[in-house]
């Protein structure tokens, strides 16, 4: 038996699963996040100890037999995160998470430094780890003179589980600390954000094993003794591992609270400039790039929020039938874009509301404009040499079979929507634990789900929905002189 553990935001989900990835048992628990100032965002992370506490005695409670056969676990986890570490392992203070932008300043700075973005393959931006540390070297000087060690979130729980600081390329590789081509700590950029090598844990291979689980936790949690830890792998990775994106051609579109558009690479082929990330799998020799949209369905949950309609509701009203978007847009920027803009600062805002406008006409173009949003990804990754014949449509969101559509034709890509079942980062993490135990070749297990259905882009309306999006394209412009 494996486990894989989804380390979110919100919570962290469990995935017990058998050697041939059959899922035999789920367990979650949630935890929250404090904003303490505007634009701060920091997790305990004490709550994720507490957390992963709590989904293995569950699945210990529920599934005794499979879990006394357990040989490894692995984690995923929320990317960025900065979980600093003094001299005896404490934590000095609570984790500063991805989605802050404290150090916008910082980041900015740091991606001017010589060579930084040549060497790390990507914009600094504000919620990436190392300018979270020149922040604190400014802000918090006697905490940051304390800093003997830091973690990425998911390992700071495989630190706790196993006494070994280590961490894995797909997710340094978003501290931009790392030479992402060379898969290493570079010397270069450490050294530019005021940091040093000795304060980088060891780097290893998302399927390779740290270590067992220590005697004592294991008993405190229950487990069998000698269950080994796999490094996992950051969360857009270890989904990538749930759903067979591995490799050139291989793609998914993920429209969830955040859009996320991802493809697997054979080759490193960065390109900071477009703002597409470029980070290393989570397994060897192979790299990934994507397009970050930091608002999708939250601008329908905003929507639903001010209209005291459920986001259900607000899309039933449309019906199934796609049709040509009207002259209102939506641009869904309520916490900044990442790609293709790198602003932090932008917000989100309609044109073209008139007097007929109603939640209905709102609806929908809230949900065309998050799909421009990923278009934008898309044309970003495609200027990387991204070709694509499909992808894989994941996420919330592509539950409503007329957003996917709307998705697919914006694109002008068709899109698999998977069959039901267990394909996310948990499944990933499983399945990196698996072959980390096992010694079995990740080709052979990170394979595609099942599909349950293509969507195709509608012919007839391709040219309204470009039209359209050359509109949205060209207003971004306008929307941030009058910010």
């Amino acid at each position: 038996m494996f486990i894989g553990l989804d380390l979110g935001t919100s919570g962290l989900r469990a995935l017990l699963v058998g050697s041939d990835g059959a899922v035999r048992g789920l367990a979650e628990a949630h935890y929250g996040v404090s904003h303490p100032h505007d634009g701060w965002s920091e997790q305990d992370p004490a709550d994720w100890i507490n957390a992963c506490k709590s989904v293995l005695a569950e699945l210990a409670k529920a599934r005794p037999k499979e879990m006394a056969a357990l040989q490894g676990v692995a984690f995923s986890g929320h990317m960025h995160g900065a979980t600093v570490l003094d001299a005896d392992g404490a934590v000095l203070r609570p984790c500063i998470l991805w989605n802050d932008t404290r150090s916008h300043m910082e980041a900015a700075a740091l991606d001017k430094a010589d060579n930084v973005r040549e060497i790390s393959g990507n914009i600094v931006f504000p919620g990436f780890t190392a300018p979270k540390l020149t922040w604190m070297a400014r802000c918090e000087p006697d905490l940051f003179g304390r800093v003997a060690m830091v973690l990425l979130p998911k390992d700071y729980l495989v630190f706790w589980l196993t006494g070994q600081r280590v961490s894995e390329m797909s997710d340094a590789a978003g501290t931009s600390w790392l030479d992402t081509g060379a898969r290493a700590w570079s010397d270069t950029t450490i050294k530019a954000s005021g940091m040093r090598p000795d304060q980088m844990p060891a780097l290893v291979e998302g399927n390779a094993v740290v270590g067992e689980i220590r005697a004592d936790i294991a008993e405190i949690l229950g487990l069998p003794r000698g269950v080994q830890v796999v490094a996992g792998g950051a969360d857009n990775a270890a989904a990538a591992c749930g759903v067979g994106t591995m490799g050139e051609g291989e793609a998914f579109v993920s429209l969830g609270t955040s859009g996320v558009m991802l493809a697997g690479r054979n080759r490193y082929a960065p390109a900071p400039d477009s703002a597409v990330h470029t980070f290393c799998h989570a397994v060897p020799d192979r790299w990934y790039q994507m397009g970050v949209v930091l608002a999708a369905t939250d601008n329908l949950n905003w929507l639903a929020g001010i209209t005291g309609q459920s986001p259900q509701t607000l899309t039933a009203a449309l019906g199934e039938d796609i049709r040509a978007p009207g002259p209102l847009r939506f641009f869904p920027y309520l916490s900044g874009e990442r790609t293709p803009h790198n602003d932090s600062v932008i917000r989100a805002g309609f044109a073209g509301v008139g007097a007929g406008s109603d939640a209905k006409s709102l609806t929908k173009a809230v949900m065309e404009g998050v799909c421009f949003a990923l278009r934008d990804s898309y044309e970003a990754l495609k200027s990387t040499g991204v070709e694509l014949a499909s992808a894989l449509a994941i996420g919330g969101g592509t539950r409503s079979t007329l957003w996917t559509k709307m998705l697919s034709t914006a694109l002008d890509l068709p899109l698999e929507r998977p069959a039901q079942g267990e394909f996310g980062a948990a499944m990933g993490a499983a399945r990196l634990a698996i072959s980390g135990v096992t010694g079995v070749t990740p080709q052979d297990i990170m394979t595609k789900p099942k599909i349950a259905e293509k969507i195709l882009p509608d012919a007839d309306l391709r040219l309204a929905f470009e039209d359209a999006y050359h509109s949205y394209k060209n207003g971004y412009s306008h929307l941030k002189a009058l910010q």
